[in-house]
């Protein structure tokens, strides 16, 4: 994946997809790997109702 999608639903289940599969071990490596700010996807995601839950890696 060259770069995450901009759709709120499609960035939430890509980004989960990433964690899950464990190409990336926390989400300060994806977003390191993507050249993206955490705060920036977070608040992103966050329009669309979701918050990233640190223990069990992943947004929900």
């Amino acid at each position: 994946m060259e770069k995450l999608p901009n759709d709120p639903m499609m960035l939430f289940s890509s980004v989960n997809m990433l964690l899950r599969d464990e190409e990336y071990k926390n989400l300060d490596e994806l977003c390191y790997a993507f050249g993206i700010e955490r705060k920036s996807l977070e608040a992103k995601l966050a329009t669309a109702g979701f918050e990233f839950n640190e223990k069990e890696n992943k947004f929900w």
